[in-house]
């Protein structure tokens, strides 16, 4: 393994009597540390939009994006990946692999982040055209590593998302995120500035992908089905304020749709019935401003 000095475990000249502190002196420094993330995420926007449109252009050749991480990276991914079904209604395309497996979720599992041989054994799942991301704050954990060169062996695209912009990792991969976060309140504890600019990374990459993908209509979630009677009442709101009718013509359509909102939206703008809907949505991969510019077109 490289070593390389890690920016997150330097001690922070700003917090040096923290533990002197009182509380609400405490607090203020943690929230102007905190304060300077947004700034962090906003310098490496274009190496956000480079690897969105690469798992664009993977989901929509029939691939997947893979998340590795280990520790508060892995638990990141996999609250991620987790949220992108109920929102967008898309499930088994943006999947987390974190070192250690369920277990590690709740606690620590120790030493498997740094175990090189899990890593490669965990992409496995990982096939060509795929995309592997590559959590890790200091940009060379062993399991991340391992994981990365294993999915890049198989033909597949990769990006690692770090706190180290200088990490000799980032040489091996498509897209390096190097998030200049710097040290923490608390040296090493690397699940707050470090983890915050993952999250944002993380919400942004994937609400983006999503949005690319169709699975918005204007900034309206309409991928969310009616599973149960509060759902439905929430989507007879999304389907009015989407196409200016009356609840009742949207509860129908959607009732007609089987309650399948993306199908019920692109019926009433398309002036189609549902049945046509769901077939020119197939063909779109579920875009729902596709299918009606389709059906327009038509």
């Amino acid at each position: 393994m490289i070593d390389c000095e890690l920016p997150t475990e330097g001690r922070n000249p700003r917090t040096l009597d923290v533990d002197t502190l009182p509380t609400m002196e405490v607090l203020r420094l943690i929230n102007s540390e905190d304060a300077t993330v947004p700034t962090v995420v906003g310098s490496v926007l274009p190496e956000v939009a480079r690897l969105v449109d690469l798992a664009v252009e993977s989901l929509r050749a029939g691939g997947r994006v893979h998340y590795f991480g280990a520790g508060t990276s892995g638990r990141l991914a996999v609250l991620d990946a987790a949220e992108l079904p109920p929102t967008f209604g898309i499930w088994g395309r943006v999947v987390a692999h974190n070192a250690g497996g369920p277990g590690a979720l709740s606690q620590a599992v120790s030493g498997v982040e740094d175990d090189v041989e899990l890593g490669r054994r965990d992409a496995r799942d990982v096939g060509p055209g795929d995309v592997a991301v590559g959590i890790a704050a200091s940009g060379r954990t062993p399991y991340v590593v391992g994981a990365l060169r294993a999915a890049a062996a198989v033909g597949a695209r990769t990006a690692l998302i770090s706190c180290n912009p200088h990490t000799p990792y980032g040489d091996e991969v498509e897209v390096h995120i190097g998030l200049a976060t710097g040290p923490e309140v608390i040296s090493g504890s690397t699940r707050m500035k470090a983890g915050t600019a993952t999250k944002l990374v993380l919400n942004s990459f994937s609400t983006t992908l999503m949005i690319r993908m169709g699975r918005t209509y204007s900034n309206l979630m309409v991928s969310v089905n009616a599973l149960n009677s509060k759902l439905r009442a929430r989507l007879v709101r999304i389907l009015t304020e989407a196409t200016g009718m009356d609840a009742r013509t949207c509860e129908n359509a959607l009732s007609e749709a089987g309650g399948n909102t993306r199908v019920a939206l692109v019926s009433l703008l398309g002036e189609v019935p549902a049945a046509r809907a769901t077939m020119v949505l197939e063909e779109t991969d579920g875009g729902v401003r596709e299918a009606l510019q389709r059906l327009r077109s038509a």
